[in-house]
Parts: structure tokens; sequence; C-alpha cells
């Protein structure tokens, strides 16, 4: 194992180490409750990092992905009877083949026209969660979505899914790794430096595009499904075009292109709006600001400077 390979998984283990020790010096539910929701948008930032820094492919849709992932397991075991698990496996699995049918054609476009596609699809899934209030619960939302239980420990406390959430957290910090130490991510790093080179030099771009937005999509799902179990209600505000915006603005404070740097911008902007809660009416505008300054005096990310730590070895670049 190189360097670099060690590295990241002592970072792994620091991090892992924090996540076990928090609980004990912060028991406070209501802490616990924001970790867990950093924890979930970690996992969906993760999978955003990786098509937007890698592979250069910008989306403003994955509040879609996030909020189809969460609606499908909350209506199936809500309202069908379904059992959790099973169900959050059929989530995932939808939207990854929903990502497919929407990617192939997609995936096409590049720049402004990629931007506002993406962000096409998820206003109409909004609209439909909205609309479809029969089924979904309309603007009001959808409620009485059961807890996750495993092998008879309900997962209904704040505590609890804590350990859940951050455990699934580390596992796609540690798959997303893999990925881009694979031959797809180094596909997916040649195809951000210059999709003609790339497939001059016979990497399929194409179907590394929508595999990597495939990938994105399915984390985004998987998080969604976690929100839902965990609060039992589902609105569709949660996962508007503003929700989008706010991971896009996570990966970019973060640093595009760095693993580690994508789970530090989540961590540091979720929490924002309970440390500004007395600005409530103007998080939008303070996400907007944060991301306009990074871009003028940081282009590359806040945590630019940490990412290029020996430990930090996710990075795009080599």
């Amino acid at each position: 194992m190189s360097g670099r390979g060690r590295g990241f998984f002592l970072g792994l283990a620091v991090l892992a180490g924090l996540v076990v020790a928090v609980p004990f010096v912060m028991p406070n539910p209501y802490y616990l409750n924001v970790l867990n929701v950093v924890a979930l948008n970690a996992i969906v930032v993760i999978g955003l990092n990786l098509l937007i820094g890698y592979a250069g492919q910008i989306s403003l849709g994955h509040a879609a992905f996030y909020g189809l992932g969460a609606y499908i397991s909350g209506i199936f075991t809500g309202s069908f009877g379904w059992p959790p698990w099973p169900t959050m496996l059929f989530a995932a699995v939808s939207v990854g083949g929903l990502a497919a049918l929407i990617g192939i054609p997609i995936l096409r476009l590049k720049g402004n026209y990629l931007v506002m596609a993406t962000l096409g699809f998820n206003l109409i899934v909004n609209i439909l969660t909205v609309q479809l209030d029969d089924l979904t619960g309309g603007p009001s939302g959808y409620s009485g979505i059961p807890s996750l239980e495993i092998f008879g420990w309900v997962i209904n406390s704040d505590l609890r899914f804590y350990i859940l959430v951050w455990s699934a957290a580390l596992i796609a910090l540690l798959l997303a790794r893999n990925l881009v130490r694979s031959r797809v991510g180094r596909g997916l790093r040649a195809l951000h430096g210059s999709e003609v080179a790339a497939a001059a030099l016979g990497v399929p771009t194409e179907r590394y595009k929508v595999k990597i937005f495939v990938f994105s999509a399915v984390l985004a799902s998987l998080a969604g499904s976690l929100y839902a179990h965990y609060y039992g209600i589902i609105t569709p505000k949660t996962f508007d075009i503003f929700f989008s915006v706010e991971l896009v603005t996570m990966c970019i404070v973060g640093g595009l292109g760095s693993l580690w740097g994508g789970f530090l911008g989540a961590a540091f902007l979720t929490p924002l709006p309970q440390v500004l809660h007395f600005v409530e009416e103007y998080k939008d505008i303070i996400y907007g600001g944060i991301l306009v300054l990074i871009l003028v005096f940081l282009p590359e990310g806040l945590f630019t400077r940490l990412g290029r730590l020996p430990w930090l070895a996710g990075r795009r670049s080599p």
C-alpha cells in the first residue's frame, strides 16, 4: 500500500474515532440531530463531488434524487406495508435506473445547458410531489413512515440513528475513494481534463459519465431513504431546487475534486442555519454570499490547504 493509501486510511480511522467519541462528550440530542443531518448531507455530497469535481459534470438536480429516495421508501413502507430495508434497496435501484434513463440524453449536453436540464428535472420532481397529494400528501407532506430496525433493534432515537448514518457515511467515503483509485476514477480524471483527449485515448467518456451520474444518484437515494425513516415525515420543500444549490455549494466550499473537502464542506455548511437561526429567512442569501466569496477568493475551495496534507489522499490531482 502506498503512503497516500496509508494516509487515507489513517484519516478514516481518525474520523471514525471522532465519530465514536462524540456521543460521550456531546450527549445532547439536539447536537446529535444536527450531526445526523451532516452525515446525510455528506453522503449526497460525496457522490455529487465525484460527478462535479472528478467528471466535470455539473448537476443542480440531486435534491430530486434525494427526495425520490425519501418518497419511495416512505410511501411504500407507510402506505403499502413493505419492509423498510428491501424498500430502501428498491428505491436505490429505481432511482439509479431513472438516473441512467435521463442521464443518457442530458449528459450529452455541456455547461449551462446541462445545468438547466438537471434543474428542470428537479423542478418536475418537486411539482409532482406537490400535485400528487393523494399519494405524497402534497405541500403538507407525507407522515407515518416507520422507523428502521436491525435484528429487533429499533432505530428510534437520535443516538441510534447517529450510529447507523455515520457508519453509512464512512462506508460511502471508502467506496468513493476506491472508485477514484480505480480505472474508472482515472478515466474520470482524464474526462475532467479534456473530454476530447480522453476519448482519443480510448476512455468510454459517455459510459463513464452515465455510470458516475447513476452512482451519485444512488447515494442521494440512500440518504433520502435514511432521512425519511429518521424523521418519519417528508415534505416537498425539503427537496426543492434550493437544496440542490446548497449541495453544490457544499462541494465548492469544501473543494471540488476532494473527497475529504466535500465531507468537510457538508460539515461546515449544514450547521450554519442553526448557528444563524436568528436570520433564518436570509439563509439562502447567506449561502449565495458564501458561494460568491469562495468562488472569488478561494476558487479551489475553503479546505484546499487541508486537502494538500498527505493524509487527505482523495484529491483529484495526482
